[in-house]
């Protein structure tokens, strides 16, 4: 192997290194954002879960419950509580009559 080979080799072996470096760290932001989201959605899984359990035992109330304050301030903070569209950000100064009637709706 002469001299302008090994260049050549170092040269396309540098390429190849970037580009597993770029991929590696799309796919490192990748991992992060479903962690944070898998978090996210384990806590407000758990609030409802709490919503569901306060439902259930069939306590009547003119305030809202804990996890109803809980899914009010998720949807103030401007994401989606309803069935429909939930965990998605709203439009800004989008409103959800779905989300609305989970959070104000039969109690």
């Amino acid at each position: 192997m002469d001299n302008q080979d090994i260049f050549e080799a170092l040269k396309a072996l540098e390429t190849d290194l970037e580009t597993v470096r770029e991929k590696f760290n799309n796919l490192q932001k990748t991992v992060t954002a479903k962690l944070e989201e898998n978090a996210e959605l384990t806590i407000e899984n758990q609030h409802l879960r709490e919503l569901l359990a306060e439902d259930e035992g069939g306590g009547q109330s003119t305030q809202l419950s804990k996890s109803r304050q809980t899914l009010e301030k998720l949807y103030e903070q401007g994401y989606h509580v309803c069935n429909r569209d939930y965990g998605t950000r709203l439009d800004k100064g989008e409103s959800c009559a779905f989300c609305l009637d989970v959070i104000y709706g039969e109690r």
